[in-house]
């Protein structure tokens, strides 16, 4: 069975095509810009050679066409006739309260979808956009919905909700939802396979640090708090979110910049984070130069914020667990980030974490465990696979479609 995984963004469109039997990926690229000029396709071919094909690309059903028209041409593709592709599973940022595992796409699912827009304005549109596209390219080809709040629908409502008059919640579903729950999912299941444990049987921290970034506590094979909120705003601070940031302080700057709320929404998403400490970058890397090799006080201080904030959180949720058996990191910075891991671990011996310097100076972007043997506590880096997880999991419903 073959499965096309389509991740729509606002001007992009991510896919992998999936041989399920052997779980090969058949075909992978990246469509960028769409609606904008110099818009473009690029992937890679079998042999490994690069192509970008540019073209007016100038929305998503436009995109998906020239990705379907790329699979089945002579020159790049891998399939005879779009008829090879089985199924279709798309990425969905927000379900709301409504959806706690991944779904066939109906018209009523669709609806759903279409009401957490309030809920995911700027994501939940083009992931509609890439369904309605499909829908129809290919009318027949069933669908499946994996939403990034899922695997979060588990937690307790102690964690997720706030301490805001009780009608906010049930008028406006304002409350914590969490996101990267594909992320979470897959990371903790495949840490526990690697480390031959009952993954219903685990303490487990997940970070996931990337541009945007969260960290999970899993208890027992159920998430139980995450640090993303309502919003993928809250909780860490990430390369241009602010993350944690008291709400008085952001009705003051409302008030003393005289800007409303639209303005203060692109402040908190696109201006924050690290970029908005240093005036710099929103990324790491070019962060730690300018801190170890430029001796930038204020990049130093924007990484000294960045690790502190995960290592609060990883204390936190130690604690309500009682403890943590399994410490992962994935993510572009959790996966390629030997400093970041280092700085993040230090400091947890209390917890039985013996980190293992050497190991993790060897890691970049592979699975490996980084503690010491022997240690109480696992460090291991796991890198994220959520298209993997889209797929499989819309084998599955599929699959049970089928026997019906």
């Amino acid at each position: 069975m073959k499965i096309l995984v389509l991740n729509c963004g606002s001007s992009s469109i991510k896919y992998q095509l999936f041989e399920m039997k052997t779980k090969k990926v058949l075909a992978k690229g990246l469509i960028e810009k769409i609606g904008m000029k110099g818009s473009f396709l690029k992937f890679s071919t079998p042999e490994g050679d690069k192509v970008k094909l540019e073209g007016e690309i100038l929305d998503h059903q436009t995109g998906i066409e020239y990705i379907l028209g790329v699979l089945v041409s002579e020159k790049y593709g891998c399939l005879k006739k779009l008829d090879n592709i089985d199924a279709v599973g798309h990425r969905v940022v927000h379900g709301g309260e409504k959806f706690n595992a991944s779904v066939y796409i109906t018209d009523e699912v669709i609806k759903e979808i279409e009401n957490c827009i309030s809920l995911a304005p700027l994501h939940n549109p083009p992931n509609l956009k890439g369904i309605y596209a499909i829908k129809q390219l290919m009318p027949n080809i069933p669908q499946v919905a994996v939403f990034d709040t899922a695997f979060h629908q588990t937690m307790p409502g102690y964690a997720y909700m706030y301490a805001i008059p009780h009608a906010l919640y049930k008028k406006l579903g304002i409350r914590r939802y969490g996101f990267h729950g594909t992320s979470h999912r897959y990371i903790s299941q495949r840490a526990c396979e690697l480390l031959g444990v009952d993954f219903k049987k685990q303490r487990i921290i997940t970070c996931h640090l990337g541009n945007g970034a969260s960290i999970c506590a899993i208890h027992h094979g159920k998430s139980v708090d995450t640090s993303m909120g309502m919003t993928p705003v809250e909780g860490l601070i990430m390369g241009t979110r602010c993350g944690d940031l008291d709400a008085g302080a952001i009705t003051h700057i409302m008030e003393m910049e005289n800007i409303s709320a639209a303005t203060t929404n692109t402040l908190i998403n696109k201006h924050s984070g690290v970029l908005g400490v240093t005036g710099i970058s929103s990324d790491m890397r070019d962060i730690e130069i300018e801190a170890w090799v430029n001796k930038n006080p204020t990049a130093q201080l924007a990484l000294d914020m960045y690790h502190y904030r995960i290592r609060k959180y990883i204390g936190s949720y130690a604690a309500t667990m009682n403890g943590v058996d399994i410490i992962v990191f994935a993510g572009g910075v959790g996966e390629m980030g030997a400093e970041t891991r280092e700085e993040v671990c230090k400091g947890f011996e209390f917890l039985g974490l013996q980190f293992d310097k050497k190991k993790n100076e060897n890691q970049r972007g592979k699975e490996l465990i980084i503690s010491k043997d022997g240690s109480k506590v696992t460090a291991i880096v796991v890198p994220t696979n959520e298209e993997l997880v889209i797929a499989n999991d819309t084998l599955e419903i599929i699959e049970k479609l089928s026997t019906y």
